[in-house]
């Protein structure tokens, strides 16, 4: 005999829409600012990196060992900062974290040598550490599980709209400041970018709530309605939970496909700038506006397949579909060496295909974790694992067009790799994963 939901189900959920819509509105549009920045502050440095190597002296190897230290500092620091966050609060710690690293990267505009280039990247990677699993930790304290997704994709399309805001503007950055005041257009775009997460920073410090109880834009009932179905925060035993989290098989298989993913990812962000220089395009912001067409893409298909992974109540499909999708067109692109039309429209589909599923894919730490601060603990063991792949892919590459120049077959093995990430997702049940369907009146939030 089949069960049948309680009478009250819809009228609870649809109670609980426009509540979340409300907290949306309220905590989103500060944290995705911030997390345009700080892949803003990622990115930077493939456009910097055009005029930036001559002036240093610098080897497309040393680029790519300086580029990947960023992660270094970023993979060590992971999971301490999501610890200290569960104890001194989210406004405090993140609010830290992106005026340190707004610090730090304004100070790369002042680097002689290459020796100073590794210095900050490495600082860059400490100070900004732990700002996206806490994030991600922090909504799983405001939203349920059947909102996660959505939730996050409007989060996470900061990711490729660093690039499509961030292309053009760096690209005019470079033409428009170089030499102004004696000073090297790549210098100004470090300075002039710094400054947005410093700012941010201040603006979450005096406005993000701490948790649902001190959220003085609900009311009582909306707060206990919001409580009742999210972790309440377990400010002790930070230490417990971290080992947790490194006894759990499954976050350790996360943490290896997001490596996975990130590796195509980045081989994009770092050195799609330079191939389509290699491409015939003169142009810095040329090259900017082009490389807004696959992030503009990926942005709505990050929206689209986590509005639809919460509609239906399915996660696994929704991550290892797209991504096989990514792979194969990351597989392709050396087909396209010295065709720009057909380059931009295969890294189109890539992204589309990888960025889209990172939506669904960063919900599952929170369905496989049972505790809050566990779960704090395992997306910064995710982030801390698939971040090695940040490092790898800079250095790879950077090695690989140091012996072989103009070479795109790298492309090939990274394809392997990202439906490698797909393949583990594949691994994990559907029953632990999947949430219950939401009623159709929640899909407003």
């Amino acid at each position: 005999m089949n069960a049948t939901p309680p009478t009250d189900a819809p009228r609870v959920n649809n109670a609980l829409a426009p509540v979340c819509g409300r907290v949306a509105w309220r905590l989103l549009p500060l944290l995705f600012l911030g997390f345009l920045a700080s892949y803003l502050d990622r990115v930077n440095v493939g456009f910097a990196k055009l005029r930036m190597l001559s002036d240093l002296s610098m080897s497309e190897a040393s680029y790519g060992m300086g580029a990947g230290l960023f992660f270094l500092g970023y993979i060590i620091c992971e999971m301490p900062s999501n610890a200290l966050m569960v104890r001194v609060g989210a406004r405090r710690w993140l609010a830290r974290i992106l005026i340190t690293w707004g610090l730090c990267s304004g100070a790369m505009a002042f680097v002689r040598s290459p020796a100073e280039f590794y210095v900050l990247r490495l600082l860059l990677g400490i100070a900004e550490a732990g700002f996206m699993p806490g994030v991600l930790f922090y909504l799983s304290q405001w939203f349920p599980p059947e909102y996660r997704a959505r939730v996050t994709a409007r989060f996470m399309i900061g990711i490729p709209l660093a690039s499509v805001l961030g292309g053009p503007l760096s690209g005019m950055i470079l033409d428009m400041m170089a030499g102004y005041g004696g000073i090297a257009g790549w210098r100004w775009l470090f300075f002039v970018e710094a400054v947005p997460p410093v700012l941010i920073g201040i603006a979450v410090f005096l406005y993000l709530p701490d948790s649902i109880a001190q959220a003085r834009f609900l009311t009582p009932v909306q707060k206990a309605m919001l409580s009742a179905r999210c972790v309440p925060v377990d400010h002790t035993h930070s230490l417990r939970a971290m080992a947790d989290a490194l006894r759990n098989r499954r976050i350790w298989l996360l943490g290896l496909a997001d490596g996975a993913l990130l590796l195509g990812l980045y081989t994009i962000a770092f050195w799609l700038p330079s191939f389509l220089r290699e491409a015939g395009v003169v142009s810095s912001l040329q090259v900017g506006l082009l490389t807004a067409i696959p992030n503009i893409a990926a942005a709505i298909a990050m929206i689209v397949n986590g509005w639809h992974s919460d509609l239906k109540g399915e996660r696994k499909g929704h991550i290892v579909v797209p991504v096989l999708i990514g792979a194969a067109a990351l597989a392709l692109l050396p087909l396209a060496q010295g065709s720009v039309m057909a380059a931009i429209m295969l890294i189109t589909l890539a992204n589309m295909g990888i960025l889209g599923a990172l939506p669904p894919f960063w919900t599952l730490p929170s369905l496989l974790l049972p505790e809050a601060a566990t779960v704090a603990a395992g997306l910064a063991l995710v982030g801390a694992i698939s971040n090695l792949a940040g490092f790898m892919a800079t250095d790879l590459i950077g090695w690989a067009r140091s012996i072989m120049p103009g070479s795109w077959g790298i492309f090939v093995v990274f394809a392997g790799c990202v439906a490698m990430g797909a393949g583990l997702v594949a691994t994990i049940p559907a029953w632990l994963i999947n949430v219950a369907r939401t009623a159709p009146a929640e899909h407003n939030s």
